[in-house]
C-alpha cells in the first residue's frame, strides 16, 4: 500500500512533468523501477521538493498547494498497473456505484 497519495504522482511521470513546468527535474525522483509502494513519506516529500525547487510557474511542491491537482491530471489506468492497492481500491468502488 503506498503511504501517501503522493506516491501514485510516480506511476505517471509524464502528467506531473507537464503539471510542473519548466524547471522540473525528474532525476531528483526515486527511480522508475522502483516500486511506488515501496516509497516511504518523508524520502517522498524530499525529493518531490527537490524535483520541483527550480519549478518557474508552480513553484516547490506543496500538499496544500498542488497535491489535488496534480492528482486530477494523473492517467488513473498507469496508477492501477503500478499500485496493486490502487487496483483494489479501485475494484472496490466499482463494487459499490
Amino acid at each position: 500500500m503506498v503511504q501517501v497519495m503522493e506516491a501514485w504522482f510516480l506511476a505517471d511521470r509524464e502528467a506531473l512533468r507537464d503539471f510542473c513546468g519548466n524547471g522540473f527535474q525528474e532525476s531528483a525522483l526515486p527511480a522508475a523501477t522502483a516500486p511506488i509502494e515501496a516509497v516511504g513519506k518523508p524520502d517522498l516529500y524530499a525529493k518531490l521538493q527537490k524535483a520541483t525547487a527550480d519549478t518557474k510557474t508552480k513553484g516547490a511542491y506543496g500538499k496544500g498547494s498542488h497535491s489535488f491537482k496534480v492528482l486530477a491530471t494523473l492517467d488513473p489506468e498507469l496508477v492501477r498497473k503500478a499500485s496493486p492497492w490502487a487496483e483494489r481500491f479501485f475494484v472496490a468502488l466499482d463494487k459499490l456505484m
